[in-house]
């Protein structure tokens, strides 16, 4: 499969998604961030100076993916019809890990929303608790599943591991309709 994002003389251009057909579409990404135990207790005790960390970053999460077209220049703007960020924090590795699952009934995916999400809302965990940790670490941004359209359904088969399934895991869900 090439690449169809190129014209006949390499130049990029947006991809004509005209005659596909609208099909409902759902993709999920993951990512984290490690912060010093000093920052993870203030989370989750919800005592960081700034206010409400998660639903904060949840809500510029939902923001980011409904942005993305303003972002990646070659994304087509979609209406997206469901958007979720959740947060799951494990204590041991002092990380808050992010899963945003975006859906739309169009002619082409969210994978590249979902990923923006999750980029996002860790960006603004980072923003929000900067003052009290300098040495945060933002990564393992990927795509976990992305289902609907012509590929079909995919699963990232890398990367195994659920927190939300063990025990002693705090957990915030907000979504939009």
């Amino acid at each position: 499969m090439g690449f169809t994002h190129f014209d006949e003389n390499g130049k990029a251009v947006m991809v004509d998604v005209t005659g596909k057909s609208e099909t409902v579409r759902e993709a999920q990404a993951t990512g984290k961030i490690i912060v010093n135990r000093e920052v993870f207790q203030a989370i989750k005790a919800g005592t960081v100076g700034k206010g409400d960390v998660l639903g904060v970053a949840a809500t510029a999460g939902i923001m980011g993916a409904k942005r993305t077209s303003d972002l990646i220049p070659m994304c087509h703007i979609l209406p997206i019809t469901n958007c979720k960020v959740n947060f799951d924090m494990d204590a041991d590795e002092s990380a808050v890990y992010c899963t945003c699952t975006v859906k739309v009934t169009g002619k082409t995916g969210v994978e590249m929303e979902a990923l923006t999400g999750v980029s996002v809302a860790l960006l603004t965990i980072y923003d929000m608790c900067k003052a009290m940790d300098k040495t945060m670490e933002i990564g393992e941004i990927y795509l976990v599943k992305k289902t609907g359209g012509k590929s079909g359904n995919v699963y990232n088969d890398m990367h195994t591991h659920d927190f939300r399934e063990e025990e002693g895991k705090a957990r915030m869900e907000i979504d939009i309709l």
